[in-house]
């Protein structure tokens, strides 16, 4: 990286910024339109490519600066932060897939680097395993490339992106590919999205319909199940920590507001500040608590997936080896429960006023829900603990 942590931070996003982005947010909420301006702002400032590698045109941050950064980002409008993340998530992850022998990659790296905007097609409708297989065909075609039929959901920045990176299972196969699709009449985006929170991330539909996968933007081709290649293990790092930092960033904000709300607010029955109530200052603590926590499970993790593409050891750093996607997948469960208890404790902590719409802490309430519909469920983050601990239900005791 060129510039110190903080240093990049003042730079890319100072706190002038932020406190536009924080006044957008509000009305993109209100309007459950998508952050135009912001995205706009942020291209402007080459934060769309703070983690490309130098020798593409970026700034060359990695996993551990940029969900600093996405903490930052997300304390002043979430929605623009989670949408954002999935640019960053494909950006990143190709950079270590690169640096970890998958030269595919670098498909990905140049289009980032010549301003293209990445999309995340990878969620379908009752496919539970993800990245590990799809419900998504790919034929293949005459030119060793792919069509690609599918619907998608949760697809981020839906009308903004211009690359969308998705999966599909091979025809008559046990394999995936994983591509780049350019946005053409075969890839239509329902405007369906009207959601609870995170209303300005755009997160619409998108149908595949033999939508076309060249050769060139082949980024792999892997077996369905589980599996440490390099393009997954790079792209479930990379997605479950920023997913993880944008909660810790929401979590992060709402103990700011209660701070500030407690030097602010009276009790007329007690006569004291807010501040001095006993039960207040419980609640904030407890919150303040928990956010410690995730942000320093969050630096570990990151700098450990940093190291994983290294060719020299970093001090301080763990391989985890076979518990990598364990640790990944707890790290955004503990981190976005700790993110959702926080915001409740500083609700409670706040007073009635927060319940009104309008109120910053009562959007941040709806915006931390999403984490429970995002990757990885908590029902397949224990699931997967338990299987590593107990083995398979039914097997030899």
């Amino acid at each position: 990286m060129t510039s110190a942590p903080q240093d990049l931070a003042n730079e890319v996003l100072p706190d002038d910024l932020l406190d536009t982005f924080r006044a957008r947010a509000a009305d993109y909420d209100a309007q459950s339109r998508f952050f135009t301006e912001t995205l706009e702002d942020l291209r402007a400032r080459d934060y769309l490519k703070v983690v490309l590698p130098e020798e593409f045109g970026g700034r060359g941050a990695g996993v551990a600066d940029a969900q600093r950064l996405q903490r930052r980002l997300a304390g002043a409008d979430p929605a623009a932060a989670l949408g954002v993340n999935m640019h960053l998530i494909i950006t990143g992850a190709a950079s270590l897939a690169l640096r970890r022998g998958l030269e595919p990659a670098r498909r990905v790296l140049e289009l980032v680097g010549a301003g293209e905007l990445f999309g995340f097609g990878i969620s379908e409708a009752g496919n539970d395993l993800m990245l590990f297989d799809s419900l998504s065909s790919a034929a293949p075609d005459r030119a060793d490339g792919y069509t690609l039929t599918g619907t998608k959901i949760f697809t981020s920045m839906a009308n903004a992106w211009t690359r969308l990176v998705a999966h599909a299972k091979v025809a008559d196969e046990e394999r995936l590919v994983f591509g780049i699709l350019e946005r053409t009449p075969a890839i239509e985006v329902v405007n369906d999205w009207n959601a609870h929170g995170m209303r300005a991330t755009d997160s619409c539909t998108t149908r595949l319909r033999d939508a076309p996968l060249r050769s060139e933007d082949v980024l792999a081709l892997t077996d369905v199940g589980p599996a440490q290649d390099p393009w997954r293990f790079a792209v479930f790092g990379w997605f479950e920590v920023l997913i993880a930092a944008v909660y810790c960033g929401i979590g992060e904000r709402a103990v700011a507001i209660a701070v500030d709300g407690a030097s602010k607010r009276r009790s007329a029955t007690k006569g004291i500040a807010a501040a001095d109530d006993p039960h207040v200052r419980w609640r904030i603590a407890s919150a303040a608590i928990a956010m410690d926590g995730a942000g320093l499970q969050l630096d570990k993790l990151s700098r450990d997936l940093d190291a994983a593409g290294m060719n020299e050891p970093l001090p301080g750093a763990t391989d985890h080896g076979k518990r990598w996607f364990l640790h990944f997948s707890g790290l955004k469960a503990r981190v976005s429960n700790a993110a959702s208890v926080a915001v409740e404790e500083c609700l409670l902590a706040s007073g009635g006023r927060h319940y009104y719409l309008g109120s910053e802490l009562e959007r941040l309430s709806r915006d931390v829900r999403a984490a429970i519909y995002q990757p990885s469920s908590a029902e397949s983050v224990h699931a997967s603990y338990a299987r590593a601990m107990l083995g398979e239900i039914g097997s030899e005791r």
